[in-house]
């Protein structure tokens, strides 16, 4: 049996700008057995099959062009496993998140960075490993700006979900959870 695929759609459902409904995809991409994740444009594929075959099936079906970040449901589940934040307590105004390159890119600078560089900063870019980018940001208006430099940083396109989310990502490829509620979508 193939692993399971995670899709990471970039800058879906924001600002009402390229929106559709994720339960509404997931279901026409049944064959796949594809569970929507709740984050916007966050689906985990449990019967993929061929990787360019199942991206060719998913374009058809959004209603728009999309970034389309695919990776392995193997590698998020090390990400878990490897704790790339630590047993550091989070804080309740520091969100923890990880950015999703569309390949692996080459880093611009020496890690840690943060944005702005000088003053306060919105968002800190703690590690990297293959296509994952780690870090940390403030809630605060800015800070999407901020997290826009990922690309610039590493040279290729990046799409960014909470640590929260990731986590999600993991407990339904472990069978944890069949799907998380379609009642806010």
């Amino acid at each position: 049996m193939a692993m399971a695929l995670v899709v990471f759609l970039r800058g879906v459902n924001v600002g009402g700008h390229r929106t559709f409904r994720p339960s509404a995809l997931a279901k026409g991409l049944s064959d796949y057995a594809v569970v929507n994740v709740g984050a916007a444009g966050t689906l985990v594929v449990r019967k993929p099959g061929s990787r360019a075959k199942f991206r060719a099936a998913l374009l058809r079906k959004l209603p728009f062009e999309a970034e389309v970040v695919l990776c392995d449901g193997q590698d998020l589940m090390r990400l878990e496993t490897e704790n790339p934040f630590g047993a550091e307590a989070s804080r309740p105004d520091i969100v923890r998140f990880v950015s999703i390159l569309s390949r692996a890119g080459g880093l611009r600078a020496a890690l840690p960075v943060t944005f702005p560089s000088d003053g306060e900063w919105l968002v800190r870019v703690v590690a990297s490993k293959d296509q994952f980018v780690f870090g940390m940001y403030r809630r605060h208006m800015k800070t999407i700006g901020y997290l826009g430099q990922i690309d610039k940083l590493f040279g290729v396109p990046a799409t960014t979900r909470n640590w929260n989310t990731i986590l999600t990502v993991v407990g339904i490829l472990k069978g944890q959870q069949n799907k998380p509620s379609d009642q806010n979508h």
